[in-house]
C-alpha cells in the first residue's frame, strides 16, 4: 500500500566535541505496508572528495522495530531527475531536479511502531539525528527470495511459498538498445501476462547500456578507447600529471557523451572550461556547428572560459559541442562543464577527464535502475541484478597476494553497499550477481567469500548471491558464499547433434551441474540458439513458434534445476513476440511443492523408442513431460519435417507409494488440463496410457485427496 508523505524536521544531536552539523530533514510516509518502501531524505551540508565513498562520508540509518530489533542500513547519495516521455521513439527527457543529496530506503518486515535515526560521520566528526516514528501495517507481500531451508536445491519466498524462476534475460536496457528505459515495463508485462516471473538484468553494461559503475565518457567508447588525452602542459601533481584534451591545429574534437545531454527550453546556461594554447593556435568552442563566443589564445597560462547561451523555446537537447583549433600548434582543454546560469547540477559529467572509473556511480543510469525495479514491482517480476562491470575488475583479481586484488575487493564493496542502500528494500530484487561470465581460471574465490560475508552484514534481506563464468566452474558452484550454481550454455553448431535438440542440451547441462553440486540450488543463467562466434543464430528467426524455447523450458524445469533456463536473445524474442512458450510451463509448475515433496529425477520411462520422458517425482507424486523425439527445433526449422501424431504410447513409473491418485494430462502450450483420470498404485509400478498427442504432452500424478 502507498500512503501520503509526512515531512519531519529533525535537529542533529551532537556528541561532545563533534563539529556542529546542520539540521536533518527526513521525508517519508507516516504509515507503510509490510515489505513496502519508506524513503527518507537526508539533507546534509558538506563537500567531500567522493560522496559515494563511506571512507569520505558515511551516512546510515538505524531502524528500531516493535520488538526492539535494530536494522542498520547505509544511506546513498543520489541525484533526482525530472522525466518526460520522448517522442517518436526517442529517449526520455531526464533533467536534474534540485541538488543531489543523501537518501535512505527501507522496507519494514514487522507490523507495528518503528523509529528511525540517521547517523553521519566524516573527517570532521560525527552526529546523529533525533528519532523519527512511523508505523508498519500488514500487507499481502510475501517477502524476499531465499534458498529454501527445507530443500536447499530450490528457492522460496519469506513466507515459505516455493519460488520457481521462469523467465529470461533482459540484460541491456538503454536509449540505443531495442529495450529502452521507457519500454522495459512493456516487456515485463508481456512476460508476466504469459506467467513468467523472473528477469536477469545487467547494471554493468559499460557505455552501450545501463551501467552504474563504468567508463562513460564524452571522449571515446570502451570498445575503441583512444581518447585525445595528453599530460596537461604547465600542470603537475605529486601523484600523477593531470591530463587535458589536445586539439591539433586545423582539427576538431567532438564532445560526444554516451547519452543525449538534455536542457530545459528558454533557460540560460554557461559552458565553461579552462584552456591553454601553443604556437599560433586559437581555440574555438562550437555549439550546433556555430562558434560560441570569441576564439581564445593563451600561451602562457591556463585561462578560464565562460560561454553563455540560452536554450530555445522548443529545445530539449543540447546540440553537438566541438572543440576546434585554428592555426598551427595545438589547444588544450580541461574542466569542460555545463550548468544553468543560476547554478545547479553538472549536466556534462561525462566530460570529466581524471575522475577514476571505479567508485563513482552514474546517476542517470542509477535512475534507470530505479525505474526498472519499480516496473518489476508493478508487474510481479523478480530481478537478478548483475552488478560489477567485469572488465573493471577481472585483471585485478588475478593474484590474491597483490595489492590490486585487495583494492578490487574493496572497491566492489562500495558497489554492493550502494546497491543494498538504493535497491535492497525491494522484495522484487531477488539476487545480487557479481559478474557476468568471469574468467573461470581467476582465483576469485576469496573475493566471493569477502563480498558474501560483507553482504551478510549490510543486507538485512539476506538475498541471493551469485556469479557466472564463461565456462563450467565446479569450484565456484560449490563456493559456500554463493547461494546457487550458475552455468551459461548455447546451442552452437560446435556441439554437434546436441545443438539440434534443445531439450537434450538442457538435460545434459543440468546433469553436469547436478553431478557437481547435487544438493545446491542451480540455474542455467543464459541459454539460446547461437552461431559458433556466439552471435544470434540465423535459425532463430526461422523458428517462428519458438520450438527451441518451448522444449528447453520444459526440459530444464523438470530436470532438477531450481528454475527454467533463462533465454538470452530477449530483443529477438520481443521482435518475434515469442512469449507464448512461457504460458504452459508457468501454469504447470505453479503448484508443484518443490521445497517439501523431496523431488528426485523420475523413474518414468516410455514404452517405445520414439519419445523421451523427463520428470520429477516424490514418494506420492510425479510431474512428467513426454516429448516426441521428432519434435525438435532442428527437424522443424532445418529439415522442415512436421512432427507426426503419437498414439498408443504408455509410460511406466516405479516407486510411487500405494494408493489412489489423480492423473491430469496437460496441453503444454495452453497450460491447461485436457484430460483427468483416476489411477491406483498397488504394486511396484504404475503404467499410464498416454493420450494421443503431437509434439509433447505433460502429466501430473498426485494423491487423489490433494485437490
Amino acid at each position: 500500500m502507498r500512503c501520503p508523505l509526512a515531512v519531519l524536521a529533525l535537529a542533529w544531536a551532537l556528541p561532545a566535541g563533534a563539529v556542529p552539523a546542520p539540521d536533518l530533514l527526513v521525508e517519508g510516509p507516516a504509515s507503510v505496508g509490510r515489505f513496502d518502501k519508506i524513503e527518507f531524505r537526508i539533507p546534509v551540508a558538506g563537500a567531500w572528495p567522493n560522496p559515494f565513498d563511506p571512507a569520505d562520508v558515511d551516512v546510515s540509518v538505524d531502524f528500531i522495530g516493535p520488538s526492539g530489533r535494530v536494522v542498520t542500513l547505509p544511506a546513498f547519495f543520489m541525484q533526482v531527475y525530472e522525466r518526460a516521455a520522448g517522442g517518436a521513439g526517442g529517449p526520455d527527457w531526464r533533467y536534474p531536479a534540485g541538488p543531489p543529496g543523501f537518501r535512505a530506503r527501507f522496507a519494514p518486515d514487522e507490523p507495528g511502531a518503528w523509529t528511525a535515526k540517521a547517523r553521519i560521520r566524516d573527517a570532521s566528526g560525527a552526529a546523529e539525528s533525533k528519532p523519527v516514528s512511523f508505523v508498519c501495517v500488514r500487507s499481502d507481500r510475501k517477502g524476499y527470495v531465499r534458498v529454501s531451508a527445507r530443500d536447499p536445491r530450490y528457492f522460496e519466498l519469506g513466507d515459505g511459498t516455493p519460488f520457481f524462476p521462469v523467465g529470461q534475460n533482459v540484460a541491456f536496457v538503454g536509449d540505443s538498445q531495442h529495450v529502452k528505459p521507457a519500454t522495459a515495463e512493456s516487456v515485463f508485462r508481456k512476460l508476466a501476462a504469459h506467467g513468467a516471473n523472473y528477469v536477469r538484468f545487467w547494471v554493468c553494461c559499460e557505455d552501450w547500456a545501463t551501467a552504474i559503475e563504468a567508463r562513460k565518457s564524452a571522449w571515446g567508447r570502451s570498445w575503441a578507447w583512444k581518447p585525445p588525452f595528453v599530460p596537461a602542459p604547465g600542470l603537475a601533481s605529486q601523484d600523477a600529471a593531470p591530463r587535458a584534451v589536445r586539439v591539433a591545429g586545423g582539427a576538431a574534437v567532438a564532445v560526444d557523451p554516451t547519452r543525449p545531454v538534455f536542457v530545459r527550453p528558454s533557460t540560460a546556461y554557461v559552458l565553461s572550461a579552462v584552456a591553454r594554447t601553443e604556437g599560433d593556435a586559437f581555440l574555438e568552442i562550437a555549439l550546433g556547428g556555430k562558434r560560441l563566443g570569441d576564439a581564445v589564445a593563451s600561451k602562457e597560462a591556463w585561462t578560464a572560459i565562460h560561454r553563455l547561451f540560452t536554450a530555445e523555446g522548443d529545445q530539449w537537447r543540447l546540440p553537438k559541442i566541438e572543440l576546434r583549433a585554428t592555426g598551427s600548434g595545438a589547444a588544450f582543454v580541461r574542466g569542460l562543464s555545463l550548468k544553468e546560469a543560476v547554478g545547479g547540477a553538472e549536466l556534462l559529467e561525462e566530460a570529466a577527464i581524471d575522475r577514476p572509473v571505479r567508485g563513482h556511480f552514474n546517476q542517470p543510469d542509477c535512475a534507470v535502475v530505479d525505474g526498472i525495479v519499480e516496473a518489476a514491482e508493478r508487474t510481479g517480476i523478480r530481478l537478478q541484478l548483475t552488478l560489477l562491470a567485469r572488465d573493471l575488475y577481472m585483471s585485478a583479481l588475478s593474484d590474491e597476494r597483490k595489492p590490486e586484488y585487495e583494492q578490487a575487493v574493496s572497491d566492489a564493496k562500495r558497489v554492493l553497499r550502494y546497491a543494498v542502500a538504493r535497491w535492497g528494500y525491494s522484495t522484487h530484487v531477488a539476487c545480487w550477481e557479481y559478474f557476468n561470465e568471469m574468467d573461470p581460471g581467476k582465483p576469485a574465490g576469496r573475493a566471493y567469500r569477502e563480498w558474501g560475508e560483507y553482504l551478510e552484514r549490510i543486507d538485512p534481506a539476506r538475498r541471493l548471491r551469485a556469479t557466472s563464468d564463461w565456462g563450467p566452474n565446479p569450484r565456484q558452484w560449490a563456493h559456500p558464499e554463493l547461494d546457487y550454481a550458475d552455468l551459461h550454455w548455447y546451442l552452437r553448431p560446435a556441439w554437434g547433434d546436441l545443438s539440434k535438440d534443445a531439450a537434450a542440451a538442457a538435460l545434459d547441462r543440468a546433469k553436469l551441474i547436478r553431478d557437481n553440486v547435487p544438493a545446491k540450488a542451480a540455474l542455467l543463467g543464459e541459454f539460446g540458439l547461437a552461431d559458433d562466434k556466439w552471435g544470434l543464430s540465423p535459425f532463430m528467426k526461422q523458428d517462428t513458434e519458438g520450438i527451441h524455447i518451448h522444449n528447453a523450458l520444459w526440459a530444464s524445469a523438470l530436470s532438477g534445476l531450481s528454475g527454467t533456463a533463462l533465454f538470452w536473445w530477449w530483443d529477438q524474442i520481443d521482435r518475434m513476440d515469442l512469449y507464448a512458450p512461457y504460458r504452459g510451463i508457468s501454469a504447470f509448475v505453479a503448484d508443484i511443492p518443490f521445497t517439501t515433496a523431496g523431488l528426485q529425477p523420475s523413474s518414468a520411462r516410455p514404452a517405445g523408442p520414439g519419445c523421451r520422458v523427463v520428470g520429477l517425482q516424490g514418494r506420492d507424486r510425479a510431474y512428467l513431460w513426454v516429448q516426441s523425439l521428432q519434435s525438435t527445433w532442428w527437424k522443424a526449422v532445418v529439415e522442415k519435417a512436421a512432427a507426426p501424431e503419437v498414439s498408443g504410447e504408455a509410460i511406466t513409473i516405479e516407486g510411487l507409494a500405494p494408493g489412489a491418485y489423480r492423473v491430469a494430462w496437460w496441453n503444454t502450450r495452453a497450460g491447461t488440463v485436457v484430460k483427468e483420470e483416476a489411477a491406483r498404485v498397488a504394486g511396484p509400478a504404475l503404467t499410464l496410457a498416454v493420450p494421443a498427442f503431437t509434439r509433447d504432452i505433460a502429466c501430473q500424478v498426485i494423491p487423489a485427496a490433494a485437490r
